[in-house]
């Protein structure tokens, strides 16, 4: 048995030939999604009909090369990388040294025991929510062995590669074992779900939004909680694979789940009449695999929008990123076709490129959906597809960068509870698996029309290659762009901060870690995160005095007189006047942060901040080791001392 309308003789039951008997959609949609153990049609009249037991389908020789074909495209875009380990992404070097630091925290997890849903290595004394900030610890606990030994650079250049190299061979496995006979169009298929223009994108930073490996399997073991007997045993398993994708990304948990269910019900509807018990039995295993999910959850996803440093809801400013409805024929900046300027008009950053499919791959699309549009299965995939863009647009539809005034159906659904945390743009990612999918059900109709009619066989083969290369080929993609990483002061790789820092004390650096100066939070993951570290760049909960009750996320901790002045000067912004005023502001922030020392090392307007801080404490730094150094012990331990000086304009 076949999910391709080919039946248990080898004979085709869809194309151009006419078929012994009449096949309803329901028994097509039934043979597609394959999770069953049986035929999708009656062997020709001629034949006699034997029960066929269908075997496991051993790798082989092409499933080596099939995957081995990802491991060398992955290792190509993250080339730059690799060659140069003293590079950063260019484009996103704050999530890069984020991802880093969450690292080493997974290491310290394993290695001291600390509690994995919240640290206070970073913005201390407040901390972080490790589950409100995609802690990827079910990557960053294996990975371990790989932090301790190379460090968390070297296992963050891993993350990202195997990130692409097991997804692809994922989605392969998946869609060759349950969706299509044909390897040649699983390998398509997967191909374009592992390295479509979206997932090159969120490549350039976010190894965790890249990591879809178990998306297929979610997928399958889904569909297969309809068969019969096995309700306990299914909803188990995709249980555990709720569970492991929860401990990675929960936004693309969140969509797939989003995709599963609205296919799920419209197939609930189509086959109603022909399948009386398989609703039935899909519900009893998704009510285990539901039961199983949320005891494990339940206390990881309380810390997560209940515990110290939660947040309800992402800045408004990012709630309204939306594709650009041109964005979805356009060619990524990150694919060999692609344009950075005109990809800039379109997107919010190189980041959230997430549409961007081009014209050749949008006409392919709508050909196969037209072409095997009898098959319900088909026809319900383009439909979630055309939902998922309604959905991406985001509140007002903006087309080649102009708002044209016209709302979005995220107009009504951004304000929802927890669609409030969803970065619209990113459901634009969510059609890459569904194209992928059909990609695949194409190649093997075309395969099996080739089949059923030998004489054909030349024109066929020639307007699908041509057709899909068309299509794919423009949006292959290029390397993720680096630059050099400003260098780590020896003063934090000898280990000289240690006789500062203790337990009780951090490291306050000029300026504090934002997603500007991301520098720190790779200070502190290279020293296991023994050096705590004031300030963050992480998702943190809003602190407006003017508005207690506004727990929306912010990207860096609550203003503070010290870290927004540095932060000004860095800027470009004038020094203003240092005043006693600003002095016992400054005293308050260091006891705030328990600082134990001011750290600046050579960077943009180290000058100015270096007068500046000098003036504040009235002493000058000491150069050690790559850095200036304040002291500031004596006056943080000591609730007597002052900060007074003549006032210097």
């Amino acid at each position: 048995m076949t999910i391709t309308g080919i039946d248990s003789t080898g004979q085709s039951a869809g194309g151009n030939v006419r078929p012994p008997r009449q096949v309803t959609g329901t028994e097509d949609l039934d043979a597609e999604l394959a999770a069953l153990e049986t035929a999708v049609a009656a062997p020709p009249a001629q034949a006699p009909e034997q029960p066929k037991v269908r075997r496991r389908r051993l790798p082989n020789w092409r499933d080596v090369l099939a995957g081995a074909t990802f491991v060398v495209i992955a290792l190509y875009v993250t080339a730059p990388l690799w060659l140069n380990l003293d590079h950063q992404l260019r484009d996103d070097p704050q999530d890069q040294a984020f991802f880093e630091w969450m690292m080493a925290h997974g290491a310290r997890v394993l290695t001291d025991g600390a509690y994995p849903f919240f640290s206070d290595r970073m913005n201390y004394p407040d901390g972080v929510n490790m589950m409100a900030n995609t802690s990827v610890l079910a990557v960053s606990l294996p990975m371990t062995p790989v932090t301790l030994l190379f460090g968390p650079h070297v296992a963050f250049n891993v993350f990202l590669t195997l990130a692409l190299a097991i997804t692809g061979v994922s989605w392969y496995f998946a869609l060759s074992r349950h969706f299509v006979s044909s390897r040649l169009a699983a390998w398509v298929g997967a191909l374009f779900c592992t390295f479509a223009p979206s997932m090159i994108s969120h490549a350039g930073g976010h190894p965790n939004i890249v990591s879809q490996f178990l998306v297929p399997w979610i997928i399958v073991r889904t569909l297969r909680l309809r068969e019969p007997g096995r309700a306990m045993r299914n909803g188990l398993i995709l249980a555990g694979l709720l569970i492991w994708q929860a401990f990675i990304n929960l936004e693309i948990l969140f969509m797939t789940a989003v995709g599963l269910g609205v296919f799920c019900l419209v197939m609930a509807i189509v086959r109603r009449k022909r399948h009386r018990g398989e609703t039935r039995q899909f519900v009893t295993g998704l009510s285990v695999a539901g039961a199983v999910t949320l005891a494990v959850l339940a206390y990881p996803l309380t810390v997560q929008f209940f515990g110290p440093q939660s947040y309800h809801g992402l800045p408004q400013f990012v709630r309204n990123f939306g594709a650009d409805l041109a964005s979805f024929t356009a060619y990524s900046s990150r694919s060999v076709a692609g344009n950075s300027a005109v990809a800039a008009q379109l997107a919010q950053n190189p980041a959230e490129e997430n549409a961007f499919f081009g014209w050749g791959l949008v006409i392919l699309f709508f050909g196969l959906i037209v072409w095997m549009r009898r098959t319900a299965t088909i026809v319900t995939l383009g439909g979630l597809a055309l939902l998922f863009a309604a959905m991406s647009l985001g509140p007002r539809i903006f087309l080649n960068g102009i708002n044209t005034g016209i709302p979005g159906i995220w107009a009504v659904l951004h304000s929802v509870p927890v669609l409030n945390s969803a970065v619209p743009t990113r459901w634009a990612m969510a059609i890459a698996p569904v194209v992928g999918i059909i990609l695949a059900l194409g190649c093997q109709r075309a395969a099996d029309l080739v089949k059923a009619q030998p004489s054909a066989r030349g024109p066929v083969r020639v307007a699908m290659i041509t057709a899909v290369a068309m299509a794919l080929v423009p949006l292959a993609p290029i390397q993720l762009q680096t630059t050099p990483m400003a260098p780590t002061p020896e003063f934090v790789t000898s280990g000289a901060w240690r006789q500062y820092v203790d337990d009780n004390h951090t490291v306050v650096t000029l300026p504090l870690p934002d997603s500007t100066y991301p520098d720190p939070l790779r200070w502190s993951a290279m020293t296991g995160q023994d050096m705590r570290i004031a300030g963050a760049y992480a998702l943190l909960p809003n602190q407006n005095p003017l508005n207690p009750a506004d727990r929306t996320a912010i990207f860096s901790p609550p203003w503070r007189p010290t870290s927004g002045l540095m932060a000004s000067i860095r800027q470009g912004n004038p020094v203003p006047e240092i005043t006693d005023t600003r002095r016992e502001m400054t005293l308050a922030d260091l006891r705030y942060w328990k600082a134990a020392v001011i750290v600046l090392t050579p960077q943009l307007r180290d000058t100015e901040m270096l007068r500046a801080m000098t003036n504040l404490l009235g002493f000058s730094p000491t150069w050690t080791d790559g850095a200036w150094v304040w002291d500031v012990r004596h006056l943080v331990d000591d609730p007597n001392a002052v900060l007074t000086g003549p006032d210097i304009s």
